[in-house]
């Protein structure tokens, strides 16, 4: 895990500190070494600078950019391919030999020897990196299948530059950016962050995930060409019977466990007490030494709403293992601080300040020295954990005359007494159709009103499938993937998902909604498969809520006064054009007014006008 960060020009005064200051920005990547190498590729210069995190192969055989031993290819490179070791094997037989022991080498060989669509499709991990091929004179960057690992980047003066973060971007650039209003106004009315390429910034986009961006470094300007490596499934592949699709669900998933265990630095796992990070933490138990201690870190509360300790207890004492407990309760008081210092590594505003509790969960890993963490990230979507999805399946039902089903699936679940009695009007408000919406006024500005609205709810044609792969796709993991990987490099901290393994994916997604919506019961065909591995009380639990805190409540109250301070008329978001004053603070009292849990105001149409003046404050210059 480490930053990256790069220049393509032609100006021929390319100088290393020009790379030095925008690495500068995100050491906190990689804090172990840095590298810094500038290559000649015909008439254009290419500068890499990397920030090293070590986790395999600690020494400096594994430091970059990584160079052929004949010098015509070089690799910056940020994640990990899990299965190195195979891939490394596999080479040796073609006659390639290692000077180190990291997956980095592993990486730069595969490309030069089978090309990069061949090697990415052999790559089972996540990663954002840049390869120079000289021989070709072509330069590749890419992102793994899921986006999990950022890549930026953006074409300025005739020259091409990319980072690992936003931050960088922009000094490499030297040069400021204009607001993108269609970003903006995605977030502010529909609570929507990283769901395209664009970014918050004009001129500023993403390498999109599962594609190459490929420069032709013999041409006499910039000109990329984006290309895709990898599709999702369209459908699912034959199973004898159900038993055999949860033991190939079992065995698939303690492989894709195993291959995440793979480091030379400690790790350890986020265990909620849910089914996703329990069923990670028991796997672990079962593969990792008996001499060696499970590192188990667990977010926990003095209030009892949210508190999930009773859960966290069961799985401590069934997998015989203590859990480091963090008290993540700060004082609201404390929230703006802690506001600008998530948003300045977010380098886009956050979504709430669950955000904030994450930073400080990773704070704590690295007092206790755990440096990889695996996280259950992509469960939900992959298994229609969510509650929309119950909605959305229960519409396809309808749509498709099948009313019997219909009326059997919701009996199902209202008699179990899950999903159905966590509904909250105004978190589904934006997955519903028009007509089941209430009229709400537009705290919009002048700058938002061109704003086209994306449809998030179940269009006609769609299937629950594939808006689970959008949810993949846009609206859901690359969300959350981004504020987890830039909360965890705030502290040097690496993120492991076991459920994004593509082989997980190609296996789950194409499933029937009917396999993961059963019986009252969210992900029933992974609850199946890990019956032998967890206890009934977690498999079976009803009532798992997320990772949450009182940020709703703190808003209407122990917030309130400096809410209003940044609601000042001379503040950005009014500006700027983004947001409406007036419209805002009358929503913000009729807010105020809701009891909680309570009311058709989500606590997100007004977390987001304020979250957006501190990046406006903290970033945007």
């Amino acid at each position: 895990m480490c930053g990256i960060a790069g220049i393509v020009t032609m100006t021929g005064d390319l100088e290393l500190p020009r790379l030095q200051r925008a690495a500068a920005l995100q050491a906190h990547r990689g804090p172990d070494s840095q590298g810094l190498a500038i290559y000649q590729a015909g008439h254009w210069q290419v500068g890499f600078a990397h920030q090293r995190l070590s986790i395999i192969d600690c020494t400096e055989a594994g430091a970059q950019p990584f160079v052929l031993e004949d010098g015509q290819g070089a690799l910056i490179y940020n994640g990990e391919v899990y299965n190195y070791r195979e891939l490394r094997q596999e080479l040796q037989t073609l006659g390639w030999q290692f000077q180190s022991d990291c997956d980095t080498e592993v990486v730069l060989k595969a490309l030069h020897q089978w090309g990069i669509a061949k090697a990415l499709s052999r790559f089972n991990g996540m990663w954002a990196f840049a390869w120079l091929d000289r021989r070709k004179r072509q330069l590749y960057l890419c992102r793994d299948r899921f986006g999990v690992k950022p890549l930026y980047y953006a074409k300025v003066a005739g020259e091409l530059v990319f980072a690992s973060e936003i931050k960088t971007v922009k000094e490499l650039a030297g040069r400021c950016f204009s607001l993108n209003h269609q970003v903006i106004g995605a977030y502010v009315q529909q609570s929507l962050l990283a769901a395209d390429e664009q970014t918050f910034y004009q001129g500023i986009e993403k390498v999109p995930s599962r594609h190459t961006l490929c420069l032709d470094l013999s041409a006499d300007k910039i000109d990329i060409d984006l290309e895709p490596y990898w599709e999702f499934p369209v459908e699912a592949e034959p199973v004898a019977s159900e038993a055999a699709l949860t033991e190939q669900i079992k065995a698939l998933f303690t492989d894709a466990v195993r291959l995440r265990l793979r480091s030379d630095v400690p790790v350890g796992v986020l265990l909620s007490g849910g089914i996703d990070s329990s069923s990670i933490a028991a796997i672990m138990n079962q593969l990792v030494p008996a001499e060696a201690n499970l590192h188990i870190l667990s977010a926990v509360s003095d209030d009892q709403r949210f508190d999930e300790s009773r859960y966290i207890d069961v799985m401590s004492k069934y997998l015989q293992q203590p859990v480091h407990k963090v008290m993540l309760q700060f004082a609201p008081g404390q929230a703006f601080d802690y506001l600008h210092q998530v948003t300045w590594h977010n380098d886009e505003p956050i979504s709430s300040f669950s955000t904030i509790a994450h930073y400080l969960l990773m704070r704590q890993a690295k007092q206790l020295g755990i440096t990889v963490i695996l996280s259950g990230q992509g469960a939900d979507e992959l298994l229609c954990g969510y509650r929309k999805y119950l909605g959305f399946y229960l519409q396809a039902l309808v749509r498709t005359g099948k009313f019997r089903q219909a009326h059997q699936l919701f009996h199902a679940f209202r008699k179990q007494g899950t999903i159905l009695s966590q509904f909250s009007y105004s978190e589904a408000k934006r997955y519903l159709p028009s007509f089941l919406r209430s009229r709400e006024e537009d705290i919009a500005g002048e700058a938002l009103r061109d704003y086209q609205p994306i449809e998030l709810g179940l269009p006609a044609r769609m299937t629950v499938i594939e808006r689970q792969k959008l949810d993949i796709a846009r609206f859901s993991v690359p969300a959350l993937t981004h504020y987890e990987d830039r909360m965890s490099m705030a502290w040097s901290r690496e993120v492991r998902l076991p459920f994004l393994d593509y082989r997980l994916v190609e296996l789950l997604l194409p499933l029937s909604p009917a396999c993961k919506l059963r019986d009252g019961w969210s992900k029933y065909v992974f609850r199946q498969a890990m019956q032998s591995v967890l206890p009934a009380e977690i498999v079976w639990r009803k009532d798992k809520q997320g990772f949450i805190n009182p940020q709703s409540e703190w808003l209407k109250q122990e917030l309130r006064e400096e809410v209003l301070r940044y609601f000042a008329p001379d503040s950005l978001i009014f500006t700027h054009g983004l947001i409406d004053r007036n419209k805002l603070l009358a929503k913000y009292e009729r807010y105020r007014l809701q009891p909680a849990g309570q009311g058709a105001i989500w606590f997100r149409d007004i977390f987001q006008p304020l979250a957006l003046e501190v990046w406006l404050r903290q970033c945007y210059r």
